[in-house]
């Protein structure tokens, strides 16, 4: 099978406009209506998957020729950004499972046990968790310590990951390990484990200011299955060409809508305090007028990189894909996406005063805020930074 002719095509405007409408329904009737709890108790929003399970969301991503939606990355980040305005953490767990699609969708169709895991991924709406950093290795993506063995068509391995957010309500976890007992620590594979063929036990618990309801705790991971199960293609260029931009595009697109939400409360508030001065514009307003234009920097960056991406998978080599340009240009997305969340978002607060910062304000914004400060913690931006540092040293912008 050719891949690059099986990857997802999008869904024709009408119809994939008739589901953002559907997603905004699912957002204000179910998301938004459990936000609060999912956030206060950090539960896992079963409510909202199961929601999302029922409209067949889950294998958005999915080629119709397995059975899926066949929606591409343009199409996909924006149901983050929808979502992303109802539930954040509701919203993430929509995100990392996508990433976790897109990496066996643009990697393992040649497989025939992908082949059959993704039909079966359709079938039962299945939910894919990610377990890639790992104790010891200091959030290395590239590093592993643990590995996998391989005796005839079986596998064993052992993870001790000190996060795998959504972990315990998950279908299915994608590890990454060395190659072999043997390997370096950075000759890696990604291993697709199932419920049922692991044991995790747990190393850690969730309790954070922000993304509550990721349950994001820390787990060992034992588990055993089929040699097949191991994605065939490295896990470098998994990272590289999929992992890498595919996450930083849903991830900021959620934290877009996140950043929507947030400026639609400052917008109500501001129209209460006009009406009670007719014929006056309100002082906040223009404070409104100000974090409107950054949230439309924002969204204009969000949408631009997604596109190159998107055009890159339908047209262009996979080389094109691990380019130092292409890397650094996925980073600042990264970078910039997750600075201009607070930004806005604290803006936000400051139009609606007292009324934002209330828990029990029917403009409150806290738990926005909460969770803005969370987007420059995933993949650390100081990590970031330096790699980009390093990569300016020898790459020229032609």
């Amino acid at each position: 099978m050719n891949e690059s002719e099986t990857l997802p095509a999008g869904a024709p405007k009408p119809i994939f406009d008739r589901l953002v409408n559907e997603a905004h329904a699912i957002g204000k009737e179910v998301l938004a209506a459990n936000a609060a709890d999912v956030d206060r108790l950090a539960r896992f929003p079963n409510e909202s998957i199961d929601a999302l399970r029922r409209a067949r969301l889950l294998s958005a991503y999915v080629p119709k020729a397995f059975g899926g939606m066949g929606l591409n990355v343009v199409q996909i980040a924006k149901v983050c950004e929808v979502f992303g305005q109802y539930c954040g953490s509701s919203a993430m767990i929509y995100a990392m499972h996508k990433i976790q699609v897109a990496c066996v969708v643009h990697h393992a169709q040649g497989s025939p046990y992908f082949q059959s895991y993704l039909r079966q991924l359709v079938d039962e709406q299945r939910l894919m968790a990610s377990a890639t950093t790992e104790m010891g290795v200091g959030g290395d993506l590239r590093s592993s310590i643990c590995a996998v063995e391989v005796e005839g068509d079986s596998f064993r391995l052992t993870k001790k990951a000190p996060v795998i957010s959504y972990g315990e309500a998950a279908d299915d976890i994608l590890i990454t390990c060395r190659k072999s007992p043997n390997a370096p620590a950075s000759e890696q594979v990604h291993v697709l484990v199932r419920r049922g063929d692991y044991t995790a036990e747990p190393l850690s618990t969730w309790d954070t200011l922000g993304f509550r309801g990721t349950c994001s705790t820390g787990f060992t991971v034992t588990s055993h299955g089929k040699a097949a199960q191991i994605l065939p293609t490295p896990f470098a260029d998994i990272l590289a060409q999929t992992m890498h931009p595919f996450s930083h595009i849903v991830w900021s697109s959620l934290w877009s809508g996140i950043a929507i939400d947030a400026l639609n409360q400052a917008r109500a508030y501001v129209r209460t305090e006009a009406r009670k001065t007719p014929g006056e514009t309100p002082l906040n307003a223009i404070r409104l007028a100000e974090v409107d234009r950054v949230l439309q920097e924002m969204r204009n960056n969000v949408a631009t990189f997604t596109h190159e991406y998107h055009d890159l998978l339908m047209h262009a080599p996979r080389e094109a894909l691990t380019s130092f340009g292409f890397s650094i240009r996925t980073n600042n997305l990264k970078l910039s996406a997750s600075q201009l969340i607070v930004d806005i978002v604290g803006r936000a607060m400051l139009i609606c005063g007292i009324s934002g910062y209330r828990n029990d304000s029917k403009y409150s914004i806290a738990r926005h805020l909460r969770d803005a400060y969370g987007a420059a913690l995933m993949v650390n931006n100081d990590r970031i930074m330096k790699h980009n540092a390093t990569m300016l040293l020898v790459h020229k912008e032609g």
